[in-house]
């Protein structure tokens, strides 16, 4: 009992330390008071003073001076990205050819794999889940061998609709529907509100990966521009409404991917009551919801919708196990639809995977997990952040995500990120052309750096040849 009072005490003294940073109280290179000052002062032991400035050490926040103390390390802050609207230049590379280039280099052993937005597999539960897999396989009366129910096990239902408290939400099990992944999700749903020659709004920047799901549907894309920090521009998605025929809207509100923006929650209630006086259905990504690096878990569109026109999806292919290939959806009024279509699109989704996750959540294992793996990449971003100031050159601005797995960094105008792209495969270093989250081929000057892997020397080594390339 002690210890876990202890662990409880040691982040909240770290927490207030951190905020002093964050907010200028305490600035680059002062000395922070000595430890055993620091007992006194919070009325901790000495071991939580410890451990208090071990996690702020470890966030790069801080630095220990050999007989001299702990002090703020130098913090660069570079400014966050603009979005200045460019003319993109003439493209001798498709944006199917680069999405596929990508794609097939993603998996590449030997590469510094900064083109990823998802967990190193050093940082998941392998061990665990293996063991939830055997388990999970035994229980099971036909050993997982016959199809799950097209909307999914029952007992993953349950676990996934008590998750959803944790976003606003109270849904039964029944309307949950089990999927291969997020993007069946996103791409059921999308049929199920949309007919060929419609159009979605979607954000821009955007994960590439919508783009070429809503080519095979036959579906038009509308981009709606987004802040760095609060997302959507709810301005420009109003004059679009007014001005043409939106059958849907894509949107990733919590932690989009390339940006990493976090849209306010009063305006997460705003934009579900705009669409839902236009009757426009809104199909919500939250893959990346659990990702916080904050206190509490941001909400999501679908607490705020009591219409049922908002499609709530998800998966665990960011936070647990991205080769499981499991994901869900909740579509609200089009739940019928979107089983129909489950059903003659996949049949079913792969019961031993169902059934291990079911297992593993029950065990109160998930929320556990969550916690760790919320501090690792919190602690990660701040390194990659503090080393992409360090080794890029003067003028590169820098996102600051307050969750997910990526940085989006705007390099100086005369740098274009498709020859950073080549240079840097040369070097044996991936990385995420800006053109590749746009249709109309826009952010040419900018690059996705995801920092899902630990940081190591070998993460600073390639982070400071990719800085230097393209200084």
């Amino acid at each position: 009992m002690g210890s876990s009072n202890d662990d409880f005490l040691y982040l909240q003294v770290a927490e207030r330390v951190e905020t002093m940073i964050e907010n200028g109280v305490l600035k680059s290179g002062d000395k922070l008071m000595s430890v055993r000052m620091l007992c006194r002062e919070q009325g901790v032991s000495l071991s939580t003073a410890f451990k208090a400035y071990a996690a702020l050490e470890s966030k790069g926040l801080i630095e220990a001076r050999s007989k001299s103390g702990y002090y703020v390390r130098f913090q660069q802050r570079p400014a966050a990205p603009r979005f200045a609207p460019s003319v993109p230049p003439k493209q001798t590379w498709t944006l199917e050819e680069m999405i596929a280039d990508v794609y097939e280099k993603m998996s590449e052993t030997g590469v510094m794999q900064f083109s990823l937005a998802a967990p190193d597999i050093s940082l998941l539960p392998a061990a665990k889940l293996n063991k939830c897999l055997l388990e999970a396989i035994r229980r099971n009366p036909s050993s997982c061998l016959n199809y799950a129910d097209a909307s999914g096990s029952e007992h993953l239902r349950r676990q996934i609709a008590r998750l959803s408290f944790n976003w606003g939400g109270r849904p039964d099990p029944d309307e949950v529907v089990i999927t291969n992944g997020c993007m069946e999700s996103l791409s059921l749903c999308l049929r199920a509100v949309t007919m060929p020659g419609d159009t979605v709004a979607i954000e821009s920047p955007t994960y590439f990966g919508i783009f070429n799901l809503l080519k095979s549907l036959h579906l038009h894309a509308l981009e709606i521009p987004v802040d760095a920090d609060t997302g959507i521009d709810l301005g420009f998605l109003k004059t679009a409404i007014s001005q043409q025929r939106i059958s849907a809207c894509l949107f990733t509100p919590n932690f989009n991917n390339p940006v990493g923006s976090l849209v306010p929650d009063e305006t997460k209630k705003e934009l579900v009551a705009l669409l839902s006086a236009a009757k426009i259905p809104l199909i919500e990504d939250d893959i990346y919801g659990e990702m916080y690096f904050g206190k509490t878990r941001p909400r999501s569109c679908k607490s705020y919708d009591s219409d049922g026109l908002v499609l709530y999806c998800s998966s665990f292919s960011k936070t647990l196990a991205p080769g499981y290939r499991v994901g869900w959806c909740l579509p609200g009024r089009f739940l019928s639809r979107v089983r129909h279509l489950k059903l003659t699109h996949s049949l079913s989704t792969a019961t031993p995977t169902q059934d291990a996750l079911s297992l593993f959540c029950e065990t109160g294992r998930f929320d556990l997990h969550l916690r760790h793996l919320r501090k690792a990449l919190h602690t990660q971003c701040l390194r990659y952040s503090q080393a992409i100031a360090q080794f890029f050159p003067e003028g590169a601005r820098i996102s600051r995500p307050q969750g997910g797995y990526v940085l989006w960094i705007e390099l100086p105008n005369e740098v274009n990120a498709i020859d950073v792209y080549h240079r840097a495969r040369r070097q044996q270093i991936g990385i995420a052309p800006g053109p590749l989250f746009s249709l109309s081929g826009q952010f040419t000057h900018s690059i996705r750096i995801g920092f899902g892997t630990p940081y190591s020397p070998g993460v600073e080594m390639g982070l400071k040849r990719l800085g230097s390339l393209i200084k």
